[in-house]
C-alpha cells in the first residue's frame, strides 16, 4: 500500500519515463520499485532507517537503496523526487542536497501532505533553483516541480548544525544538534528529568533512541569508563550524536537500528526518552514492543530506565516484562521508570 504522497507521485509518474532518478526522504512503501515500469533507473536515499528496511529486499541493479544523511557517492541524476519532511527546518537541507544530486537543468518533484507544510516550498526554493510551480492536488497532498538553474553550494555539516553549551546534574556538555533532530535548540523537559535522576551505572549500556546523544554524553560524563552503544532510526540524529561525542571528546558506537533488532550482545543498562510520543495508538504498540525486547536484551541483574510521557501506558508492559513497576521520579508532565 503506497503512502498518499507516494500515489500522488505514480499518477504523475510521466515526469520520470525513461530518466535516471532519486527518491530522497521516501516513505515507508515500494514506491521506488512501481516507478521502475517509468523510469529508466532508481536510487532511494532514505533517513529513516525503518523506510529503508522496507525498501532494502527489492534492491536490484536497476533499484538502489541506501540509508544516511547523504548518499555515498556523487551520482547525479535526470530528477530528484523529493518527500517533504515533516520537520519543516529539515526542509532547506534537502533542497540543498536535492541540487547537489541533480544534473543542471534537472527537475525537482516536492510532494507532501497539505497539513504537512509543502506549501512552504515556494518560500523556501533558493536561487539555484526556478521558482517551484504546482502541478498536482489529490490524496490530501500537493505536487510541485522545479529546475536547477545553477550550481547548488557544497554542504558542509557544520553550516547545518546548532551547537550549543549545556549545563546538567553531570557537568556542563556540548550539544550539536542537526536541523530536524527531535529538541534542536534546547533540552525537553523529559530528558531534562532523567538526567536530574540518572542511575549509575557501569559495563556495557544501550542508548536506545539517542538523538543528538545527550543522555550518552552525560552518562560517559559521569561514568567515563562505560562502553555505551547508540541507536537510531533517524540519520540525521545519528550524524548529530557522533558530532556530540566528538565536541565532547568521547567515543561511543553509533549505529542505526529498528528498535534493538540490529543490537547484539546483552546489555548491563538500557536508558532511554523514547521516541514513541506521536499517536497515542502506535506509541502503545512500538513501546510494548521495546519494553519485551528490553528485557530479553538486559544481563540478570542488568537495569533499565526510561522517561515517557506519563499518559503512555507503560505500567502494564512494563509489570508483564519486568515482573514489577517502579516509577523513581515525576512531574505533571513525564515519569521515569526502572527496573530497580
Amino acid at each position: 500500500m503506497l503512502s498518499n504522497p507516494s500515489q500522488v507521485v505514480l499518477r504523475n509518474s510521466g515526469f520520470l519515463e525513461s530518466k535516471d532518478i532519486l527518491l530522497l526522504n521516501h516513505e515507508a512503501d515500494l514506491l521506488a520499485k512501481d516507478l521502475l515500469d517509468t523510469a529508466n533507473h532508481v536510487t532511494a536515499l532514505a533517513l529513516d532507517y525503518n523506510h529503508f528496511l522496507h525498501l532494502q529486499p527489492y534492491a536490484s541493479e536497476k533499484l538502489v537503496t541506501h540509508f544516511g544523511h547523504q548518499l555515498p557517492n556523487d551520482n547525479q541524476f535526470d530528477c530528484v523526487v523529493l518527500f517533504y519532511p515533516k520537520s519543516k527546518s529539515l526542509a532547506p537541507y534537502l533542497i540543498n542536497l536535492a541540487g547537489l544530486y541533480l544534473k543542471l537543468g534537472g527537475q525537482l518533484i516536492i510532494v507532501g501532505e497539505n497539513k504537512g507544510g509543502v506549501r512552504s516550498i515556494t518560500k523556501q526554493t533558493p536561487a539555484y533553483f526556478d521558482a517551484a510551480s504546482k502541478r498536482d492536488n489529490a490524496r490530501h497532498c500537493l505536487l510541485y516541480t522545479t529546475e536547477l538553474i545553477a550550481d547548488a553550494p557544497e554542504i558542509k555539516l557544520e553550516d547545518w548544525v546548532n551547537r550549543y553549551r549545556l549545563a546538567t546534574p553531570q557537568g556542563e556538555i556540548t550539544i550539536c544538534n542537526l536541523v530536524g533532530v527531535f529538541s534542536e535548540k534546547r533540552l525537553d523537559e523529559g530528558t531534562k528529568l532523567l538526567l536530574e535522576h540518572l542511575p549509575s551505572l557501569s559495563g556495557r549500556v544501550l542508548d536506545f533512541g539517542c538523538g543528538a546523544g545527550i543522555i550518552t554524553v552525560a552518562l560517559l560524563k559521569a561514568h567515563p569508563h562505560l562502553n555505551v552503544d547508540c541507536v537510531d532510526i533517524n540519520a540525521m540524529a545519528l550524524a548529530s550524536c557522533e558530532m556530540t561525542l566528538v565536541a565532547n571528546n568521547m567515543g561511543a558506537n553509533v549505529y542505526p537500528s529498528d528498535g534493538l533488532r540490529q543490537t547484539s550482545g546483552q546489555f548491563d543498562g538500557i536508558i532511554s526518552n523514547p521516541p514513541f510520543h506521536d499517536g497515542l495508538h502506535s506509541a502503545t504498540h512500538i513501546a510494548t514492543d521495546f519494553v519485551k525486547d528490553s528485557a530479553e536484551k538486559l544481563n540478570h541483574h542488568g537495569q533499565w530506565h526510561i522517561v515517557a510521557n506519563r499518559h503512555l501506558p507503560y505500567s502494564d508492559a512494563i509489570a508483564k516484562y519486568f515482573k514489577k513497576v517502579n516509577i523513581t521520579a515525576e512531574n505533571n508532565k513525564y515519569k521515569v521508570y526502572s527496573n530497580t
